[in-house]
């Protein structure tokens, strides 16, 4: 399997995670606010949902408990109506939801937890691409758009930190431990995979992958 076409058949982020962002967006936007709609940003890392108007109470999201935050609908015959077509319950859970679901996405870490931020005026949820970590280090030409320098410069020092770390040979485990990556899966399949195809690691073991003594180091070395 190539690095590409083992990307490919991952999503990049939880159907029920998107659909419960959608909804939580029409169901509690500030429709009084004119001038403003719900819109979708999409970028190579992550999708944006911005909706009119901030937490009903006005206490911001992101400096609250998930759990303990009651339901109250701004817009009740719209919420009321999405229940109706099964869209949503009759209780608040889809920030939840959306943390269960996309929790759940092969290759997930704490990295990819999704965001909810609130100010006066918005509501944002930010879900992050599971697979866009890899993608960047494999070079591959699958994402839809260029990066903006922050974000290239971002990718680049993770990188580099990498290769810096395996300037002497380091086991699988010393690299999963040095990223803080739980998952050996994970670390094979987003990190080390996409590294050893694009030529920037080697093993010292290249006639015995799968060797208990395999070992990876920075190309140049």
């Amino acid at each position: 399997m190539t690095v590409c076409s083992f990307f490919l058949s991952k999503p990049d982020y939880a159907q029920r995670a998107v659909t419960e962002a959608l909804v939580n967006a029409l169901i509690h936007r500030d429709y009084i606010v004119m001038g403003k709609e719900i819109h979708i940003d999409m970028y190579d890392d992550r999708v944006e949902i911005v909706s009119p108007g901030g937490m009903f109470d006005g206490k911001a999201i992101q400096d609250r408990d998930i759990d303990t935050i009651s339901s109250a609908r701004r817009n009740p015959v719209i919420a009321d109506l999405f229940h109706r077509m099964r869209y949503m319950e009759r209780r608040g859970s889809g920030l939840r939801k959306i943390l269960d679901s996309t929790a759940q996405l092969p290759g997930y870490t704490d990295e990819f937890k999704p965001q909810f931020i609130s100010t006066d005026t918005d509501f944002i949820v930010v879900l992050k691409n599971v697979n866009y970590f890899a993608l960047s280090i494999a070079g591959t030409s699958e994402q839809v758009s260029e990066q903006d320098g922050e974000q290239d410069s971002e990718q680049d020092n993770k990188i580099k930190m990498i290769l810096d770390f395996c300037s002497v040979e380091r086991t699988r485990q010393e690299l999963q431990d040095f990223l803080q990556i739980s998952s050996r899966q994970f670390m094979l399949n987003t990190v080390l995979k996409p590294l050893l195809a694009s030529g920037k690691l080697v093993m010292t073991l290249p006639d015995k992958p799968t060797s208990r003594n395999q070992k990876y180091i920075r190309a140049d070395i």
